[in-house]
């Protein structure tokens, strides 16, 4: 089975931290992101992946080397002007074969059964299948009895439930999507449910699922990945033996940490050094920097 990653975002509201990392390549508990979905999508078959980018696309393409750190093939469409989400599947068309491929935002982080929500699909005959969950404040799409999408909100509204941003889709639905131009793939979905050939819902729960769209989320998603520890420490940074690190922290690869330092609920990315005594408290720091004084509450 095939795959697609969407990862041709600004990351604007994680800026100033995606201002010269693409937020795919942004690390969480030492591993970047998507590197964590494609080891996902790995555990069900997927053995082919395109991946639109467009943000500092270099990097990306640079990192994935067309697949062959993870042994599976990887094409990296690169987008001048950004297409959207529905434009940018559009732009893979000849990528596909006949049969039904998933697509993953590329900033979501989960363990969701695609086996199941791909069987299901199988069986619905629908051009599209979005995997749901009840995840307030992002309930925003009605169903009926038999799973159908009858409505795609803007907002959060009671009795919806929340795209997870997995969905398995055919490829006939290309031809509901403009070509060469800026498209929101729900702008299809609602025109498909006005046509009456509504997309399908898969009802998930049990799973755990983090969406890194801000600030707080990525910080929440590096302390999952703690699971359960306080502190996670990359095997080739360098701690000096007076240094601290109090209630948690994420250190990340090459760095180090010299004589005196205080790390605390802080994460720091790789090849950053912190100098003598200088303290990072409830802050990020970004790769390949000198810290010289201390940080509380900052990015940097």
């Amino acid at each position: 089975m095939k795959a697609m990653i969407l990862a041709a975002g600004l990351g604007t509201r994680l800026r100033s931290l995606t201002l010269n990392t693409p937020k795919a390549l942004m690390p969480v508990g030492n591993v970047r992101i998507i590197d964590r979905i494609i080891e996902y999508l790995k555990q069900y078959g997927i053995s082919e992946l395109v991946i639109n980018a467009h943000h500092h696309y270099e990097q990306i393409a640079e990192h994935l080397n067309s697949g062959r750190p993870f042994g599976i093939n990887i094409d990296v469409r690169v987008e001048p002007n950004i297409l959207g989400t529905g434009g940018g599947i559009k732009n893979t068309e000849d990528f596909w074969d006949k049969a039904p491929f998933i697509v993953i935002n590329g900033d979501v982080l989960t363990n969701i059964n695609l086996h199941m929500a791909c069987e299901a699909h199988e069986r619905s005959g629908s051009l599209a299948t979005l995997i749901l969950h009840d995840k307030p404040p992002f309930n925003q799409i009605k169903i009926d009895d038999q799973k159908n999408i009858t409505h795609i909100a803007g907002e959060n509204l009671d009795n919806r439930l929340a795209f997870t941003g997995i969905h398995i889709i055919d490829p006939e639905i290309m031809a509901h999507i403009p070509e060469g131009i800026f498209s929101n793939i729900i702008h299809c979905y609602r025109e498909l449910i006005r046509e009456g050939k509504p997309p399908k819902a898969y009802i998930s729960a049990g799973h755990q699922w983090r969406d890194i769209g801000t600030i707080e989320s990525y910080v929440l998603a590096n302390k999952e990945a703690l699971q359960g520890e306080s502190f996670l420490c990359s095997p080739d940074c360098r701690i000096n033996s007076a240094a601290a690190l109090k209630d948690w922290a994420v250190i990340g690869n090459e760095t180090v940490l010299e004589q005196g330092v205080e790390v605390c609920r802080s994460i720091i990315w790789e090849k950053v050094k912190v100098k003598k005594c200088v303290k990072i408290i409830d802050s990020i720091v970004t790769s390949s920097k000198d810290v010289e004084h201390d940080l509380i509450d900052e990015i940097f």
